[in-house]
């Protein structure tokens, strides 16, 4: 395993956690850990303080929203631009509607101005150093416990980061995730993501976004700041050649194509089309002695129902409550992190297992097909329906409310017909 137990040259510094990765879940550790006094470093291999992820629907959902506005970042946010949307979803029996003065309402705001934001605030907050530039050269172990990273400048100074707590936040390909060792299991996606920025041919629910769930192919349409409109497309592999050949014009032909279909033929495409191809599933263990995973790196998972900047919102709020009164010594670590690992199954296993089974690209099976039909007939069936996709109710609270409201909704619409 490529860790040391020895000093390596240079200086050595001491924390009480070392984060590695400034993207939305670290930088939002590093947030709430330094505000509650304690020394946080933050290991980011892009010495650009302006980077930003570029393969990113950017949508963050209602689940997400209770952390941002404990950060301190909503209202920044809306004075940036940012959206405030319902969703509306386009399904094989209709359109999903859910009263609207009690949808859930996610946020919208490209990564290009929500990165430098986040990273901007940890920098700024007490107790928090920021290491740009630096990239995770191994481990550091003493006796069975990760106690830091070695770290290497941008002009070649090796430094051991000493700390009681090594965070990995640093996304689907986790360089502390693969040195550490810690178990992963990986689930098959069959499917692969187009978008791009559209200026003009926004959809009629602008604001608000708009899903095609068309059974099983995939798009949809986030507006956003500056006038702007993510559009995406998410098809089973078979149509992968013709996304290929040309990405703008197959993802203008794929939306343009679908029921009651966006204009977005009438708009232009801002900057350059994004892609991913592999977006295997990929579920780690989050925690080991000294260690813990947030965001990606714990658990990257199909992004078709906006997950990423969520579960990295989540997961840092989850994490610097599990192992805060340890970290002040007020108990040992390695409870704390039990804490954050039970608070992750708990939080995120349930979703996890319905994306990783529905990104094999299969159809609606006969469950599914009974909720979302009952949704397009009855608002309080679709709020149920709507909750549990952005994630503020799980299985155990979505099915015994859904299964007997659309058993009931199902019945009276073949009484009535």
């Amino acid at each position: 395993m490529p860790t040391t137990d020895s000093p390596s040259p240079g200086s050595t510094r001491h924390y009480d956690v070392v984060v590695v990765g400034a993207s939305l879940a670290g930088c939002a550790a590093a947030i709430q850990l330094g505000r509650s006094g304690l020394r946080v470093a933050v290991v980011e291999k892009r010495p650009d303080p302006n980077a930003f992820k570029r393969t990113c629907s950017h949508f963050i959902q209602a689940s997400g929203v209770p952390a941002l506005e404990r950060l301190g970042l909503l209202e920044p946010m809306e004075a940036a631009g940012a959206k405030r949307p319902r969703i509306h979803i386009w399904s094989p029996w209709g359109w999903i509607e859910s009263p609207p003065e009690r949808a859930p309402r996610g946020v919208n705001l490209r990564r290009e101005v929500l990165d430098p934001m986040v990273r901007s605030a940890a920098a700024e907050t007490p107790g928090v150093e920021m290491l740009l530039g630096w990239s995770v050269e191994r481990l550091l172990r003493e006796e069975g416990e990760f106690t830091g990273v070695a770290a290497r400048s941008p002009e070649g100074e090796e430094r051991e980061i000493r700390a009681r707590l090594t965070v990995g936040a640093d996304g689907r390909d986790s360089r502390v995730a693969e040195l550490s060792g810690v178990p992963v299991k990986t689930y098959p996606n069959n499917r692969f993501a187009y978008g791009g920025y559209f200026e003009g041919g926004a959809p009629a629910n602008a604001p608000d976004a708009t899903a095609w769930f068309l059974n099983p192919q995939w798009c949809a349409a986030f507006p956003t700041d500056s006038d702007l409109t993510f559009y995406a497309a998410m098809p089973t592999k078979d149509w992968l050649p013709q996304f290929k050949r040309d990405p703008e014009r197959a993802l203008v032909d794929f939306i343009s194509n679908v029921p009651d279909a966006p204009p977005i033929g009438e708009g232009r495409l801002v900057g350059s089309m994004m892609g991913k191809i592999d977006m295997t599933n990929r579920m780690r263990k989050p925690v080991a002695p000294g260690l813990a995973l947030i965001g990606d790196a714990a658990l990257a998972t199909d992004p078709l129902f906006g997950v990423g900047c969520g579960f990295a919102l989540q997961t840092a709020e989850w994490l610097a409550d599990s192992v805060g009164p340890a970290l002040q010594s007020t108990e040992p670590l390695s409870k704390g992190l039990e804490r954050y690992r039970r608070r992750h199954a708990k939080g995120l296993r349930g979703h996890a297992f319905f994306i990783h089974d529905y990104s094999t690209g299969r159809r609606f099976n006969p469950g599914e097909r009974l909720f979302w039909s009952a949704a397009t007939r009855d608002p309080e069936t679709a709020l149920i329906l709507e909750e549990y996709g952005t994630r503020l109710i799980g299985p155990g609270q979505m099915f015994p409310r859904a299964l007997p409201r659309a058993i009931a909704v199902t019945a009276r619409h073949a009484l009535a017909r």
